[in-house]
């Protein structure tokens, strides 16, 4: 059984011989070939090259075309700041000052999407066993990029707005959904960190109705779906799993195990969950081979599939990918070559400042990273925007998990997920973005 047929297997809840695997590899392959990850996301030549090398080299079942929750956006207005070592961010809501609901329509030509569809058909042809990902923004996070972060105040003022807007870009992502499949794609994902900021009544309220609506469309299509969310999710995989995908892909803030549990009720595949950080960026081979061990010993092989928990990190060691290919491919073999081996704990000691002897107000940001996480960028400019009017008085300083210490950062205040905000070394909020008024009143509290 080739890999595209393992995952179509899988996805349709069929016994399958081993685990599937799929490495969420976006910027990271531009590594590959020694290129910068903005060229990868512009060239349809680089990207399939880079596509190529990561299918020989991490021996995945499927993979994401392209990782990349911009591209609906950039075509809709949004301004786009590039980066040599991750995918692009959004820096303009073409709605910030005019929440008047768009009616443009994407079309194939527009934008990236010829990139996309080129990339899709080319790799199709040259792997026609390997799955192939069609990634696309989901409805709430492409949502946030048009309205910026007036949209998480819109939820209780506006409400029938931001449900007017949240079905314009449902309808929008199930078109672009529609362009990939055209192309070859044979999965379709529904990215959309946000989801994990907002809470189960707030899903239900903005997000079940066109949610349900794009998997019912890609189910008429005959197209398995995935629905994505980075971030502690756990609050709302039941209200995800209601919306009908045909899988649930989550991070490493979600207990896998007791997640399943949930997805097995309603009959959903569960996909991840692989740590970005700790295991895949700082962690040797034998770390992320024991870590994908460890998930595919407990969580076997039917309604399962192997995942990084989002999109991997473009510094991550290629051989850490390989490993866990290997892992996949040669469970008992790798199980046996690390009997004797013993993970080092090599984060650095860190001192956290002193709290009491600050003479402002310190807002620290934990995130994966803002340009790179949606959910994380968001609690960057909430805490920013808060801030602004205080001037000197208050000061955000984002600590992204990127680098080991903030991960040690993470473990001496007790936090266990990200994103995550503090006021004066306390844990205000984690994965749910707070109200400007809200945020307004920590401040004048610790001020006092």
């Amino acid at each position: 059984m080739d890999g595209k047929s393992l995952i179509l297997n899988a996805l349709n809840h069929n016994d399958v011989p081993r685990t599937p695997w799929v490495p969420y590899t976006g910027a990271q392959i531009a590594n590959l070939k020694g290129y910068a990850a903005d060229e990868i996301f512009k060239d349809a030549d680089k990207l399939v090259e880079c596509l190529l090398e990561a299918v020989a080299q991490y021996a995945p079942d499927g993979l994401p075309v392209m990782f990349d929750l911009q591209v609906e956006a950039e075509i809709l207005g949004c301004d786009l700041k590039w980066y040599p070592n991750t995918p692009p961010t959004v820096c303009s809501h073409p709605l910030a000052n005019d929440f008047t609901i768009p009616t443009k329509r994407l079309t194939k030509e527009d934008g990236r999407i010829p990139i996309i569809m080129e990339a899709t058909r080319r790799l199709k042809e040259a792997r026609p066993d390997i799955a192939l990902y069609g990634l696309v923004c989901g409805p709430l996070t492409l949502a946030s990029h048009l309205r910026g972060t007036n949209i998480f105040m819109d939820m209780y003022g506006d409400a029938d707005k931001v449900k007017e807007l949240i079905n314009y870009c449902e309808e929008v992502v199930s078109e672009y959904a529609g362009f990939l499949i055209d192309a070859g794609c044979d999965v379709i994902g529904a990215v959309d960190p946000l989801v994990s900021q907002i809470s189960p009544v707030s899903f239900k309220q903005f997000l079940t109705e066109p949610y349900t609506a794009l998997y019912d469309k890609l189910r008429t299509q005959g197209v398995p779906s995935t629905f994505f969310v980075c971030g502690d999710a756990t609050k709302s995989i039941s209200a995800m799993c209601e919306t009908r995908p045909d899988a649930i892909a989550i991070d490493e803030n979600v207990d896998i195990l007791e997640a399943k549990k949930v997805t097995d009720e309603h009959g959903i595949l569960i996909s991840g969950n692989l740590q970005l950080t700790i295991t895949m960026l700082f962690g040797t081979q034998q770390d992320n081979q024991k870590a994908a061990i460890e998930l595919m010993d407990a969580l076997g092989t039917k309604d399962f599939i192997l995942a990084p928990g989002c999109d991997v990190p473009f510094n991550v060691p290629p051989e850490n990918i390989v490993g866990i290919g290997m892992a996949v491919h040669n469970k008992e073999a790798t199980r046996k070559a690390l009997e004797a081996y013993v993970k080092k704990d090599e984060l650095p000691e860190i001192e956290l400042p002193d709290y009491a002897s600050l003479d402002h107000v310190l807002i620290e940001v934990v995130t994966i990273d803002s340009k790179t996480c949606a959910a994380c960028g968001y609690m960057v400019a909430s805490a920013n925007d808060a801030a602004a009017p205080f001037g000197d008085k208050v000061k955000v300083v984002e600590r992204s998990i990127m680098y080991p210490e903030n991960v040690a950062f993470m473990n001496r205040v007790g936090l266990a997920n990200a994103p995550a905000m503090l006021v004066n070394g306390e844990i205000k909020h984690v994965s749910l973005i707070p109200t400007s008024e809200t945020l307004e009143a920590e401040i004048n509290a610790a001020m006092k």
